[in-house]
């Protein structure tokens, strides 16, 4: 993309409340049937339209016709059992009760593709579309067969490598995996973690990013960061090895989080998303708010390298607020593209 400081989202956008309840993360549908197929792609418009008339970049689907950002993609393959259920801990932060692998993971059928060419069918605009990393897919379930992370991680690399280029093939142009594990599993994310995300990306000609951020703006993870202290240092141990990857960009949590803004440095000769907004809120920003973000990392990051973004997914906000939290994030990059043009 041309343009400076091309904006987009972390991914997720709140569903209509036609569709699920609001406000709540992994609600259920309230369709079915072919009336759910409809109400999914009629969201997909609505989502997208919301980012147009906000003034959004590089788009999304908001992930619109996923329930979970990682348990969606999931069930869509064999050898996981939702209905054989184990309570693990989720990222050393809380506990929850997760499907079990119960035997070889593999994948039979394309699981985001007819939604990314219904979304490609809508629009020009470049499209970002999110998978979940295979650490974090590994953290959110019980392997009762593998019974290695490391054997478990690289086997779903191969699955979302065959899902990434196919992805490619239906016209995305940046294909984003979330690993929020890797602000947790430092030692995992440069022994094997970042090898198995290069797998998961192997032979794609589009671009490629990672989202490590520091969760949703929900309990759990806003209970975590108190106690993470006036700092946030976790980037630090992983910037390093992903600076070396063959990842094209990295998406980091910056508004309103304690990470001292020097430690994008590590990731100089990347592109760089910013996280600008924060998701854990329900004020939305000012334009100003957003344009300080972005000042305070272009001394950090060069111009045609950095990416307004979100600290992460929206799903969880009110409709009105993410709205209002999208056009700050144009309008905030808009101020800030005015200065470096002058």
């Amino acid at each position: 993309m041309n343009k400076l400081l091309p904006t987009s989202t972390a991914g997720s956008l709140p569903k209509p409340s036609w569709l699920a309840e609001p406000e709540k993360l992994w609600s259920p549908w309230k369709l079915e049937g072919e009336e759910l197929l409809e109400g999914k792609q009629d969201a997909l418009r609505v989502a997208l339209n919301d980012q147009r008339q906000a003034g959004i970049d590089i788009v999304s689907d908001g992930e619109q016709t996923r329930q979970h950002f990682v348990t969606t993609f999931i069930e869509h393959l064999e050898g996981v059992d939702f209905e054989k259920r184990e309570t693990i801990r989720i990222r050393n932060r809380y506990d929850a009760s997760v499907p079990s692998v119960v035997g070889a993971v593999s994948r039979n059928r394309p699981v985001f593709v007819e939604d990314a060419k219904f979304l490609r069918a809508q629009t020009t605009q470049p499209i970002k579309w999110a998978l979940p990393g295979p650490m974090t897919m590994i953290d959110t379930l019980y392997d009762g067969h593998y019974k290695s992370r490391e054997k478990l991680a690289w086997e779903f690399a191969r699955i979302l490598n065959e899902e990434a280029r196919e992805l490619e093939a239906a016209g995305i142009d940046i294909i984003q995996f979330d690993e929020p594990a890797f602000n947790v599993f430092f030692d995992e994310v440069n022994d094997w973690g970042v090898a198995a995300l290069e797998r998961a990306a192997e032979g794609l000609k589009c671009e490629t990013a990672v989202h490590i951020c520091y969760g949703y703006g929900i309990k759990a993870n806003t209970d975590w960061k108190k106690t993470l202290g006036a700092e946030w240092r976790q980037y630090e141990a992983v910037f390093p090895r992903l600076r070396t990857s063959g990842i094209d960009m990295v998406s980091l949590e910056c508004q309103h989080s304690h990470v001292p803004m020097d430690l994008i440095e590590l990731l100089r000769g990347k592109k760089v998303m910013v996280g600008a907004i924060d998701v854990a809120t329900d004020t939305v920003e000012t334009p100003e708010e957003v344009a300080e973000v972005l000042r305070k990392a272009l001394r950090f990051v060069d111009a045609d390298k950095l990416y307004p973004c979100t600290n992460c997914g929206m799903a969880p906000l009110p409709r009105n607020v993410a709205r209002g939290k999208l056009a700050a994030l144009s309008a905030g990059a808009d101020i800030v593209r005015r200065e470096l043009s002058a």
